[in-house]
């Protein structure tokens, strides 16, 4: 997890929202207020109701009839939360279906109809999830991870939960697995200069960017009060409606647009790590990791288990604060999250891979219906 330099946890009762500046003189200290952005704050919200439709389709897919008994919801997602799939199945009978003695839920016909295009929705992933992961390596160090973090930022990275057998061993040609000092690592094989572009290089090829000069732009205008600057070392930010940046702020974070830092994609042991164009690398380190991922987002935890092997700053949890233009942390949910802001526009992710667009048709089956829920009603009170 994040931690903070110099003070305990036990003064740190929440460090999102209030961060302490040094005082002046006999006045109290300032609090500076950490901007919530609502709308990705939502996100966490509506995610709730279609992650647990999808674990549950899951798991009546794992079945052997496709089909699960209520009895049984128990064992796979535990006593607490049973009730709270029980709830989903009665209140969207166009997705789940409960019959037979004992009761068992499964999908209904429409619902199987359309599950049945998550494989082709995964076939069309394979090739995107082969080259994002060799980014993911190329970013690494030491091109390698290990594998148990792999397996913990997987679901984000929309990886199948046997990629260790179904997909790893296909690729010998891209990745292996090595066994050093204790740990199995997950180790690229082979070095693509034509994957070493990152998302930000890209948006700005689009743009006609990426070739100007650093001061190839010299308009004379007035300071950009959003920051957002042209050139090919600029990051697209997106301050939060209430922060109010003043003159001198704007001035200095157009000098830090401006300037020059090395590729994420280069060995981040070549450089001083208190070297400013080394510290402007270390946000697009970042903001590459995010963008590796489906939803453009990962827990805190997630994104700390990266620490060692791509060098992210010491004071991680600072260096996001300090970034809230191009990054947002948001304690909505169960874990703490951070989401790459220029991915989204409201609360709504602007580019979705084939297998967020499989979920978001199949989750749109919960749209009401004019069924009879009686049966199922019935059924599922009769469950203990």
């Amino acid at each position: 997890m994040f931690h903070f330099q110099g003070r305990t946890s036990k003064h740190i009762h929440n460090p999102l929202l209030i961060i302490r500046q040094k005082s002046s003189g006999g006045r109290r200290p300032k609090k500076k207020t950490y901007h919530r952005v609502p709308e990705l704050d939502r996100v966490m919200e509506l995610r709730k109701k279609p992650s647990m439709i999808l674990q549950l389709k899951s798991i009546i897919q794992s079945q052997s009839h496709n089909s699960l008994l209520l009895r049984d919801l128990e064992k796979n997602v535990g006593f607490v939360r049973k009730w709270d799939f029980m709830a989903l199945i009665q209140k969207y009978p166009t997705i789940f279906r409960v019959n037979g003695t004992p009761p068992s839920v499964s999908l209904t016909d429409k619902a199987h109809r359309v599950a049945q295009e998550e494989g082709p929705a995964r076939t069309l992933m394979e090739p995107i999830l082969v080259n994002n992961l060799r980014k993911l390596l190329m970013l690494c160090v030491d091109c390698r991870v290990p594998l148990e973090t792999v397996d913990f930022v997987g679901p984000e990275l929309g990886l199948p939960f046997d990629f260790k057998e179904c997909l790893i061993p296909k690729y010998p040609q891209f990745f292996s697995v090595r066994h050093v000092k204790g740990r199995d690592f997950l180790q690229l094989e082979d070095w693509d200069s034509t994957l070493a572009v990152t998302a930000r290089e890209a948006r700005l090829a689009q743009e006609g960017v990426l070739n100007m000069k650093p001061n190839g732009d010299q308009r004379k205008v007035k300071i950009s009060r959003d920051g957002n600057y042209l050139g090919p070392f600029a990051f697209k930010v997106n301050f939060p409606a209430g922060f109010r940046p003043n003159v001198g702020f704007l001035e200095q974070f157009e000098r830090w647009q401006k300037l020059e830092f090395p590729s994420p994609y280069l060995n981040a042991r070549r450089f001083d790590a208190a070297d400013p164009k080394a510290r402007k690398r270390a946000v697009a380190v970042i903001h590459e990791l995010l963008s590796l991922t489906m939803e453009k987002r990962m827990t805190s935890a997630q994104l700390d288990a990266f620490h060692a092997e791509c060098l992210l700053p010491s004071k991680l949890l600072l260096c996001l604060i300090k970034h809230h233009g191009i990054f947002y942390l948001t304690n909505k949910g169960v874990r703490s999250t951070v989401f790459l802001k220029d991915a989204y526009l409201g609360s709504n992710l602007i580019d979705k891979c084939p297998l967020l667009q499989f979920n978001d048709k199949f989750v749109a089956l919960c749209g009401r219906g004019n069924i009879d829920v009686s049966d199922s009603k019935n059924s599922l009170q009769a469950v203990v």
